[in-house]
C-alpha cells in the first residue's frame, strides 16, 4: 500500500509484517467447548517425561482477521500538546512493525471530546484558553495528526465519537459529531467508526446512564449519519464497547443487540484482569488469572448468538490491569503472560480481533514508553506479527500432568498454541507451521513432535528477561540477544535459533517462546 510522502522520511521503504496461519494447545479436534486442554499423565508414567505434542495439519478450526492483534490510542494523549509527537519517525517505525493492524482512538475521554473546526484553537477569538482545548477538544490539527500517523503507519484508524452529548429526552445529540464526519470526509480519511467508550460506566461518571435499548437507537442514527455522506455509506461501524460482562452490563448488551445487533459490523467488549491498585508480580502467574477470560467469551458470544448468529465479535480495549496499571508490573516481562495467553485464547475462541490498550504511554499498560521505547509487551507482539497468522489448527498433546485430586481443579501452567506461519515472513515457505509456548512452570519443561510434525527442523525464538530486574524487567533478550531499536527508522532483525531435525524442544521455566517448524507442507497452510 503507497504511503503519503507526509509521513516521517526514510520510512516509505519499510514494509509492515503480516499475519499468518494459527494453531492452538487450547482447542480439541471436536467441536464444541475449547477451553485449555490438562495434559493426561499416561497409566504407571512416573516423574518427569516427554509431552508428545502433534498438530492437526488438513483443516484450520477457526480463520481470524489478519488484523487480529491490533492497537489503542487514549485521548488522554492529547494534553500532550496537539498530537505533534505522532509526527515522530521512531513511533511510526515501531507502529508500522505491528501492521496491518486497526488503531482504535477512544478511551474513557472519548465521551467528553468535541470536535472544533480549527487548525489553531488558541487563537480563536471568544473562546476558551487554549488549556480547555487541550482537555476537551479534538481539533481539526490534531484530527490531521491522528489520521496521518495511522496512514503512516500502515493501519487503520477507528474513531470513537462522543456519546454523552445529548438531547433533553436522552437521545444522542449528532450536531458535533456531523461536523466531524463532515470536516473528514472532506479530507477523504478512510476511517471507521464508534459510538462512546463503556456505556455501563455513564451513570458513574455523569449521574446520568444510557440503556441498552437507547444505545441502540444511537446507533441507528449514527449508521444514518453516515448513509448520508458519501464518503462513509459503507464505512464500518463498531459497538457498543461494553465493560465486563457482568448481569447488568449483558442486560445492556442485550437491549442493544435487539435494537442495532444487525446495524454493527462487529460486536465490542472490554476486559481487564487485575486492579492495577493492588496487582502482584506473583499474579501474572496464577492460571486462574489466566482463565477469567474464557468465562466472559462465552457469555458475550451467548447474547450475540441469540440475535445475530454469525456476528464477528471483537474484544476492544484489553490490559493486564486497570487503573491505567502499574510501574514495574503492568509494564513489565511478568504481563506478557497474560497478554500472550489472551491472544492464544481469543483465537481458539473465534474472537475476530483484539486491541491492544494502549499502544503508547497510558498508565502502564502500554507497549511504549513516553520516551517511545519499545516495552516487554512490544517485543512480543512483534514477534506474534512476523510468525503468526489468522488460521487456527487443532494440537494434540500427551504427557505429563498432576494426579487430579477430589474437589481440585487443574488448571495448566503449560500452555500451547499453534498457528500456520505468517505469508508475510518470507523467510518460511507456505506449509510451515508456528507454535508458541507459555511455561509457567518453576522447571523446565521437555516437548518432543510427533507425527506430521516428527524431524522437522525447527527454529527456536526465546523470549527471556534481560538483566538483573528478571521477571520485573522492562527488557527482554531473544535466544540470549537484547532486542533494541537499531536507530529510530530501524528495528532489529529477529534471529532465530535453528534446532536439528528431531531435537527435543527444552521449554526454560517461567518463559515464552515462538518455535516454526519448516516445511510441514500443511495442507491447512499452503494457501490463503
Amino acid at each position: 500500500m503507497p504511503y503519503p510522502s507526509s509521513c516521517p522520511p526514510g520510512l516509505l521503504a519499510l514494509m509492515a509484517p503480516g499475519l499468518a496461519l494459527m494453531a492452538t494447545f487450547s482447542l480439541s479436534s471436536q467441536a464444541g467447548d475449547r477451553r485449555a486442554l490438562p495434559v493426561e499423565k499416561p497409566p504407571g508414567v512416573k516423574g518427569r517425561t516427554l509431552i508428545l505434542l502433534d498438530v492437526n495439519t488438513k483443516s484450520p478450526v477457526r480463520i481470524i482477521s489478519e488484523n487480529f492483534l491490533s492497537l489503542q490510542l487514549d485521548p488522554s494523549i492529547i494534553h500532550d500538546g496537539w498530537l505533534d509527537f505522532l509526527s515522530s519517525r521512531r513511533l511510526v517505525t515501531l507502529a508500522r512493525g505491528l501492521a496491518p493492524a486497526f488503531l482504535r482512538f477512544a478511551g474513557k475521554r472519548t465521551d467528553f471530546l468535541q470536535f472544533h473546526n480549527v487548525k489553531n484553537p488558541a487563537k480563536s477569538r471568544g473562546g476558551p484558553g487554549p488549556d480547555y482545548y487541550l482537555k476537551n477538544y479534538e481539533d481539526a490539527r490534531s484530527l490531521d495528526k491522528l489520521y496521518n500517523f495511522a496512514d503512516c503507519s500502515g493501519l487503520h484508524l477507528i474513531f470513537a465519537l462522543n456519546a454523552l452529548r445529548r438531547n433533553p429526552n436522552n437521545s444522542w445529540n449528532s450536531s458535533n459529531a456531523l461536523s466531524l464526519l463532515k470536516y473528514s470526509a472532506s479530507k477523504k480519511y478512510n476511517i471507521s467508526w464508534e459510538l462512546g467508550n463503556e456505556p455501563n460506566n455513564y451513570r458513574t461518571l455523569i449521574g446520568r446512564s444510557v440503556n441498552g435499548s437507547q444505545l441502540g437507537k444511537d446507533y441507528v442514527q449514527l449508521r444514518s449519519l453516515l448513509q448520508l455522506i458519501r464518503t462513509y455509506s459503507r464505512a464500518n461501524l463498531y459497538g457498543p464497547n461494553i465493560g465486563r460482562p457482568r448481569k447488568n452490563v449483558i442486560s445492556l448488551l442485550e437491549g442493544f443487540m435487539k435494537v442495532a445487533g444487525s446495524t454493527v459490523d462487529a460486536v465490542t467488549w472490554q476486559h481487564y484482569y487485575i486492579d492495577g491498585r493492588v496487582a502482584k508480580v506473583t499474579d501474572f502467574l496464577k492460571t486462574r488469572l489466566l482463565d477469567t477470560l474464557s468465562d466472559q467469551i462465552r457469555k458475550i458470544q451467548k447474547v450475540v448468538n441469540t440475535y445475530t448468529p454469525g456476528k464477528k465479535i471483537w474484544l476492544e480495549g484489553v490490559g493486564a490491569t486497570s487503573s491505567g496499571g502499574m510501574n514495574n508490573l503492568s509494564d513489565s516481562y511478568a504481563a506478557g503472560f497474560l497478554w500472550l495467553n489472551t491472544l492464544g485464547l481469543l483465537a481458539s475462541r473465534g474472537i475476530d480481533v483484539v486491541v491492544r490498550h494502549s499502544f503508547l504511554d497510558h498508565g502502564h499498560n502500554h507497549l511504549v514508553d513516553h520516551n517511545f521505547n519499545p516495552l516487554p509487551d512490544y517485543w512480543l507482539s512483534l514477534l506474534y506479527k512476523r510468525l503468526i497468522g489468522p488460521k487456527v489448527l487443532a494440537i494434540h498433546v500427551a504427557g505429563l500432568q498432576r494426579k487430579p485430586r477430589p474437589g481440585r481443579v487443574i488448571r495448566d501452567k503449560l500452555r500451547i498454541y499453534a498457528h500456520c506461519t505468517s505469508y508475510h515472513n518470507h523467510n518460511y515457505v507456505r506449509g510451515s507451521i508456528t507454535l508458541y509456548i507459555i511455561n509457567l512452570h518453576r522447571s523446565r519443561k521437555k516437548i518432543k513432535l510427533a507425527g506430521t510434525l516428527r524431524d522437522k527442523i525447527v527454529h527456536q525464538y526465546l523470549l527471556q528477561p534481560y538483566g538483573k530486574d528478571g521477571l520485573h524487567s522492562k527488557s527482554v533478550q531473544l535466544n540470549g540477544q537484547p532486542l533494541a531499536m537499531v536507530d529510530d527508522g530501524t528495528l532489529p532483525e529477529l534471529k532465530p535459533r535453528p534446532l536439528r531435525a528431531g531435537r527435543t524442544l527444552v521449554i526454560p521455566p517461567l518463559t515464552m517462546s515462538f518455535y516454526v517448524v519448516k516445511n510441514v507442507n500443511a495442507l491447512a497452510c499452503r494457501y490463503r
